[in-house]
């Protein structure tokens, strides 16, 4: 039976990463940290054989990719559905400003109602929905093929939740590195993770969980 496989991947630290602030569909660059991590990335997956590249069309993915796109002059594939999820009027705040601001919203966002809305956002059950219909769709179009797919932390939770059954309003147990690669398997809309969070390109002082 036909299968694609996918490595999955999240961009390198941004600034707002550090300072720990939603970011969405909103940007900030990579920091010396990210920039270090995504030239190490490269480096890794440059190694590998990729029939088709994707990723996320937002800045700090695109700075990301660059040293991959450098090295291997492979064409890399833009869309706007691969995103962040959209917090509109939360994004640039960090926890505590969101504490003060919008505490209703925060709760909502630590899982207790996968169906609220950030003032003009997008819901977790809305964005899971639109990363694994889009990640299905680019599955489903490269059987037989190894494809990678760089992208954001929010993309890796929620192929990871779809993948093992888990809740939308269940606390995350996972973690989410900045320039982690992540390796899936798709046949016939089941999805299948082999390897999770692996972070051995990366030297200790530019590792990060943001």
């Amino acid at each position: 039976m036909s299968e694609a496989r996918l490595v999955v991947v999240r961009h390198g630290e941004t600034q707002w990463n550090a300072e720990m602030r939603f970011q969405g569909y909103s940007d900030s660059p990579l920091t010396a940290i990210g920039l270090a991590q995504a030239e190490a990335l490269a480096a890794r997956l440059a190694t590998e054989k990729f029939d088709a590249i994707y990723s996320s069309d937002l800045g700090r993915v695109r700075q990301t990719i660059a040293p991959l796109i450098a090295r291997t002059g492979q064409d890399v594939q833009f869309s706007a559905d691969l995103r962040e999820r959209c917090y509109g009027m939360l994004e640039g705040k960090t926890l505590p400003e969101l504490e003060a601001e919008f505490p209703g919203e925060l709760a909502n966002y630590r899982g207790r109602d996968p169906r609220s809305v950030p003032p003009g956002g997008e819901s977790m059950e809305q964005f899971h929905n639109r990363i694994v219909v889009t990640l299905e769709r680019i599955a489903g179009e490269n059987l037989g093929r190894k494809i990678a797919v760089v992208a954001h932390g929010g993309v890796l939770s929620a192929l990871y939740r779809h993948a093992n059954g888990m809740p939308l309003n269940a606390a995350r147990s996972y973690t989410l590195n900045n320039a982690s690669i992540n390796r899936f398997r798709f046949t016939k809309k089941r999805w299948v993770l082999d390897l999770w969070g692996d972070v051995s390109h990366l030297s200790g002082d530019v590792l990060s969980d943001l």
